[in-house]
């Protein structure tokens, strides 16, 4: 592998980041820096024989895609191949680091290899039986086990578990809960026992206020957030991922959905309120994070598009940039850039702040010490 030497710029974000919490390519002003990186890790330099990759230009952590399934695509059937190929494509897009909220295939072979991005799994969807895409995840038939099946995918994952927490119930036509309160009181405790963080899928409101109540890590999606519920998640640090272009395809369900007149109508009032529930979010001090739900009907390599559709949501680039990036970090316990961290990165020809399109032609991506 060779050795590389990077200068430039690193984009300050304020005070997004604690002062106390600041590492590597963190940075509240602009900065100017130089790396040097052998074996895939950033490293003291000079180094001699070290290949210049960049010299000028701004420096950002490699972006981070915070809901991903690499091991799900249209039709299923994914083999590892299909999702080292999911992975490269992401990687390409400058997405590093993906959390891997659910998946039928087991992605752990995809660790180590050359170029590849960081993955940070969370097993297999927990559902229920009939209460889920088909064949996606784990479906029980008795939902008193899911606190047993937790501790499953919790060993399974890296540190996280994911519950389907709502999904279309065809017996009353609409959006509803998987699980009791109890039950999911039960699920985070097993979850937290094991050392792990626990997510949940959810689009409506009335799923949302038992897996809040029960200290869930994080909502997916979150479309159905009240204004109440958002003090909640910002009081309890719990995290948002919300998905933005996935749920612009909320329409597209509605339309596919026309035996169920009440659900579609429902999914369609969600896709026009998202906006402004997201907004809300930021505003209130949530923790947001950029995600593409890449695997379904959104393909790899979007980051970018999600981390501009979150730049519209009243914080502008520079949060949006956060998000993606040092927040997204720190929250997964990733490297950002420091000595002794993996080296992945993005250099940029313009400042990302002022135009986030810059995200997408950067000069390089460096992904574990590998130019791509």
């Amino acid at each position: 592998m060779d050795q590389l030497h990077i200068r430039g710029r690193v984009p300050g974000l304020g005070k997004v980041v604690p002062d106390s919490e600041l590492r590597g390519l963190d940075s509240v002003e602009d900065r100017d820096v130089e790396l040097w990186i052998a074996d895939g890790v950033v490293v003291e330099g000079p180094l001699p024989d070290a290949v210049t990759v960049a010299d000028g230009g701004w420096i950002v952590p490699g972006l981070v895609d915070a809901h991903n399934h690499v091991g799900i695509a249209p039709g299923m059937g994914v083999t590892i191949e299909q999702a080292r190929a999911f992975a490269a494509a992401d990687a390409r897009a400058g997405a590093l680091l993906i959390r891997e909220v659910g998946s039928p295939v087991d992605t752990h072979p995809l660790d180590g290899d050359p170029g590849g991005p960081v993955l940070v799994r969370a097993g297999r969807h927990i559902a229920r039986r009939k209460r889920y895409l088909r064949d996606y995840g784990v479906e029980l038939e008795h939902p008193d086990a899911l606190a047993a099946e937790v501790r499953t995918q919790a060993r399974a994952g890296d540190g996280w578990v994911k519950l389907v927490g709502d999904w279309i119930d065809r017996d009353i036509g609409d959006l509803a809960p998987l699980w009791t309160d109890d039950q999911l009181v039960a699920a985070v405790a097993a979850a937290h026992d094991e050392g792990a963080r626990i997510t949940a899928h959810i689009f409506g409101t009335d799923a949302l206020h038992g897996a809040i109540a029960a200290g869930v890590d994080c909502i997916e999606h979150g479309t159905g957030l009240t204004d109440d519920l958002i003090e909640q998640l910002a009081t309890k640090r719990i995290a948002l991922v919300p998905t933005m272009i996935q749920v612009e395809n909320f329409p597209s369900i509605a339309e596919g959905a026309d035996r169920f007149p009440t659900y579609a109508a429902h999914m369609r009032a969600l896709h026009a309120g998202a906006p402004a529930v997201f907004a809300a979010a930021v505003e209130a001090g949530v923790q947001v994070f950029a995600g593409t739900d890449a695997g379904g009907f959104v393909e790899h390599g979007r980051i970018v598009d999600e981390v501009a559709a979150l730049a519209g949501l009243g914080w502008g680039a520079t949060g949006a940039l956060a998000a993606a990036t040092v927040a997204a970090r720190r929250w997964l316990s990733a490297g950002r850039c420091e000595v002794g961290d993996r080296a992945d990165l993005l250099v940029l020809a313009a400042d990302p702040r002022i135009d986030i399109a810059a995200l997408r032609a950067p000069v390089a991506v460096v992904c574990g010490g590998v130019v791509l």
